[in-house]
């Protein structure tokens, strides 16, 4: 049997090598795609859509992300319809990042599914893992906001600006400070 990659390793959420070759070219790609789509991203919007296709996992009708958007892979995000993606996000996605329908993301929000190991000497040796992302509909993410690693966002809910967030959100809260904490249910 072969030896996984570290790619395989990277999508399966184990402890895997960032600077493998393989993983190297994916992210130089990426950043090709990104260049040109945050040149662009003022243009006709079938257009930047098209652009979005050629780079992410998926990416819903209506979606718009201002530039400068950054992320690590790309293929890892999937995007549903009516997205709205703020001026300078950065979407580490080493692990999926998945957001729903008729998302609203602030500016410079901060989703990071990478993660290093605790033990120093782990992390010397350059090995990392991720957990996935994920973010229901009708979410609002305010602006300056972290998300860390394996965090869920319910649906409905709102994120408030600058909030870190490290453990999942139910659905129809508010959640703001550092770290999030709930101070409203929502009708």
């Amino acid at each position: 049997m072969a030896a996984q990659s570290e790619k395989d390793k990277m999508l399966a959420g184990e402890l895997y090598r960032s600077a493998d070759k393989e993983l190297v070219a994916d992210r130089r790609h990426v950043q090709t795609r990104l260049a040109r789509y945050n040149a662009l991203s003022d243009g006709d919007p079938n257009l930047l859509i098209s652009l979005l296709r050629e780079f992410m996992g998926a990416v819903g009708d209506g979606t718009t992300i201002m530039p400068r958007f950054t992320c690590d892979y790309g293929y890892n995000i999937r995007l549903g319809r009516n997205v709205f993606i703020n001026y300078h996000c950065v979407f580490l996605d080493c692990a999926s990042i998945e957001i729903g329908q008729d998302v609203q993301i602030g500016p410079a929000v901060q989703l990071y599914t990478a993660q290093h190991p605790l033990d120093p000497v782990v992390r010397r040796s350059g090995l990392e893992s991720a957990k996935p992302i994920r973010i229901g509909n009708d979410v609002w993410i305010g602006g300056g906001a972290v998300v860390l690693p394996g965090v869920t966002i319910g649906a409905r809910s709102v994120v408030g600006a600058g909030a870190v967030v490290v453990r999942d959100v139910p659905p129809d809260t508010v959640v703001v400070g550092n770290p999030a904490r709930v101070v409203r249910t929502l009708p």
